[in-house]
């Protein structure tokens, strides 16, 4: 959407920002565990030092990492037992190259300072690090702190973007009682007591009831399918694919409760195949395109995030759609 003019001023005074913080809003670090077994050191490297043919000593104990290196674990012996025989022997290595490049990626919160896989940074296209420079954690804390500065037009404006997903999702009225009382009025993640939240039929005063497949890839809403969360964890898990955010355990779990596949929870993030289905229809995008045309600036978005992921163009189908809002749409889609 097109910014407003500035309403408010968060001003942040005596903020910490410790010295080996500043300047890491957009460097990335590799963390792994030191592979001399004697070692306990857990080191961070950024990400531009681990050149091609990197050689990497812990601080701890001098222990080298290096391009082309093995470490080795134990020897072995392959026997068959049914005739004694030796099938194999050998050496149970790792490959530091194949070690290195499982690493997982880690970046500095700009706010709380601390490190965190990059996982629990929102994605920012126009950053060097393609994440925020602030955690989700901070970042909802953040938008707590503002939110109830918002002015009319902005609450209006998301209740507007909220009907536009609707519409893209096929979304249904919810039952919000059936789902507290299916999650025993508990959070799903921390088992945080959410009973004083809803009284008999009434809709929850508090907690919040998750898009188990976000939204964001066009899946519904629903009374079935909906997982209730503290709004800590709601913030947290905002838009990020289940298997992002849950365990594997957790994740059998909510098979159960919410009916969806276990092949489709732990799958790569993907659109909803239903509602691509529904975009393909002109008579539909047309309507779309007339009902929201105030909001035009979230329709480009949306086209631009399912054509990169899925090579299909929603606004080609589209028999009305002007060549002005074409061209503006690959305007900020090759920027």
């Amino acid at each position: 959407m097109a910014r407003r003019k500035p309403y408010t001023r968060f001003e942040r005074r005596n903020q910490l920002r410790p010295p080996h913080v500043r300047g890491t809003g957009d460097t990335v670090f590799n963390g792994f565990q030191c592979l001399n077994p004697e070692c306990q050191e857990f080191l961070f490297v950024r990400k531009t030092d681990i050149t091609e043919f990197f050689e990497l000593a812990c601080p701890a104990c001098r222990h080298v990492h290096k391009y082309g290196d093995e470490s080795t674990f134990y020897d072995y012996e392959l026997r068959d037992l049914r005739d004694d025989t030796t099938l194999r022997t050998g050496q149970f290595s790792i490959l530091h190259d194949s070690y290195i490049d499982e690493a997982t990626e880690f970046k500095y919160c700009i706010v709380c300072c601390t490190l965190k896989p990059l996982g629990l940074f929102d994605r920012h296209a126009a950053r060097r690090s393609q994440r925020q420079g602030e955690c989700r954690l901070c970042k909802a804390l953040y938008n707590a702190l503002k939110n109830p500065t918002r002015t009319t037009d902005q609450h209006r404006e998301a209740a507007q973007k909220r009907r536009l997903y609707m519409e893209l999702t096929g979304a249904s009225k919810i039952d919000s009682a059936t789902i507290y009382q299916r999650f025993s009025y508990r959070c799903f993640k921390c088992g945080q007591d959410l009973s004083h939240d809803i009284q008999a039929q009434s809709a929850p005063r508090g907690g919040n009831l998750d898009h188990t497949l976000p939204a964001k890839f066009l899946w519904p809403l629903t009374t079935h399918n909906a997982t209730l969360l503290c709004q800590r964890h709601n913030a947290e898990k905002a838009e990020q694919w289940p298997s992002t955010f849950y365990t594997d355990q957790e994740l059998k779990r909510l098979v159960a409760l919410t009916g969806i596949p276990y092949v489709t929870l732990t799958a790569a993030p993907h659109y909803n195949p239903a509602a691509i289905d529904k975009l393909r229809d002109p008579t539909f995008v047309d309507r779309l395109l007339t009902k929201f045309a105030a909001y035009m600036n979230e329709m480009i978005t949306i086209r631009n995030r399912i054509l990169n992921a899925t090579n299909f163009d929603l606004f080609a189908a589209s028999l009305k759609i002007s060549k002005i809002w074409i061209d503006k749409a690959d305007q900020e889609l090759h920027r």
